[in-house]
């Protein structure tokens, strides 16, 4: 029998782990008598923690949540787990990183040392993705609110700033109407966060990019959820990236023989088909979000193509054909000189008129 403190340790456990124990049960569990579990019940009581007795034929206990309750006690690979999402919740742009940082440091120093050894041998680092920007961090208050809204089903307004052409001055969003939406699920993608939402006024689905709208308060009345296109949402953002209208598939979709082994080409074709129709040929069958891309991305396998259809990715292949050619045998340019400034010596300004004018 394994010792009162380990014993006390090992019931409260079960007690978290699901809710309704039955006596015999956790007698069993613990290898101890039913009076040994009635006695580490009331030991626990004495310590603060709320556990009920549950009625019924074979009797049994359940733990009480509440806002008294003590600190909640965690296994080995528990303590191991939380310590992991806490230093991924660092990197996720969810505006919590040093929330998480100092929630980690607070369980690591009540962790046992063999357990803060384990912790401490991993390191996560954020590698920001190619392209992408570092104003794509949301407040955490907007999440929290944007999640109250999706948990209780309640129309929500709020200003958003859409995506601009680089160089371009977006409008102020206060000139606009707020958005009026019936939010159904906050999604993480990409190191960025979206809301997929059904929009009131203009009466379909949008894709909402967290980081650029603003809630309004209060939100509105309650609605009844609507049915997702495709069912699930994962499928659904997926094919909205895709710029599909949520079946899941690509808005081009062709097929193509390559000169390759298909051994050759599968490990490089993302989502395609690629069947084997000889020892050095294959067939393709992929899709892109237009046609222009989709011949350039066969391109890149630098092998003989074979168009098999439709007719509109043969004439993107004819008018990428013709630009390449074109760009191949116009004349060399020379590349524009750069910028001439002072020596890094020299005190001296230019006169403003001497400089080039300013962009």
């Amino acid at each position: 029998m394994p010792k009162t403190s380990a014993r006390l340790l090992a019931l409260l456990s079960l007690l978290q782990a699901r809710r309704d124990w039955p006596g015999a049960l956790l007698a069993e569990r613990l290898d101890v008598s039913p009076r040994t579990v009635r006695r580490d019940v009331d030991r626990l009581r004495e310590l603060g923690y709320p556990i009920a007795a549950v009625k019924g034929p074979d009797g049994g206990y359940r733990l009480g949540a509440g806002a008294d309750l003590p600190p909640l006690l965690f296994d080995d690979e528990q303590a191991v787990a939380l310590a992991v999402a806490l230093r991924i919740a660092a990197t996720t742009g969810a505006g919590i990183e040093e929330a998480a940082v100092r929630a980690l440091n607070t369980v690591r120093q009540v962790m046992p040392a063999r357990l803060r050894h384990r912790v401490d041998t991993l390191q996560v680092i954020a590698v920001a993705q190619p392209g992408a920007r570092p104003d794509s961090r949301v407040d955490s208050g907007v999440l929290m609110t944007l999640g109250d809204a999706v948990h209780a089903r309640q129309v929500l307004r709020f200003d958003y700033t859409p995506a601009f052409p680089p160089g371009t001055v977006a409008p102020d969003p206060a000139g606009s109407p707020p958005r009026r939406v019936e939010p159904h699920h906050l999604v993480a993608r990409g190191g960025r966060w979206y809301l997929v939402a059904w929009d009131l006024d203009r009466e379909d689905w949008r894709t909402f990019r967290v980081d650029r709208l603003t809630p309004r308060t209060p939100t509105g009345p309650r609605f009844t959820p609507r049915e997702l296109p495709g069912g699930e949402v994962a499928r659904f953002v997926a094919a909205r990236f895709r710029g599909a209208d949520g079946s899941g598939e690509w808005p081009c979709r062709g097929q193509v023989i390559l000169d390759l082994p298909a051994a050759e080409v599968s490990p490089y074709a993302r989502d395609g088909v690629v069947e084997e129709i000889g020892p050095d040929r294959c067939l393709l069958t992929l899709g892109a979000w237009s046609w222009a891309g989709l011949a350039a991305t066969v391109g890149l396998f630098d092998a003989g193509i074979e168009v098999v259809g439709p007719p509109e990715l043969k004439a993107a292949f004819a008018r990428l054909g013709r630009r390449y050619t074109a760009a191949a045998t116009a004349p060399p340019t020379e590349p524009p000189a750069p910028p001439t400034e002072p020596p890094a010596s020299s005190t001296e300004l230019p006169a403003p008129h001497d400089g080039p004018a300013a962009p």
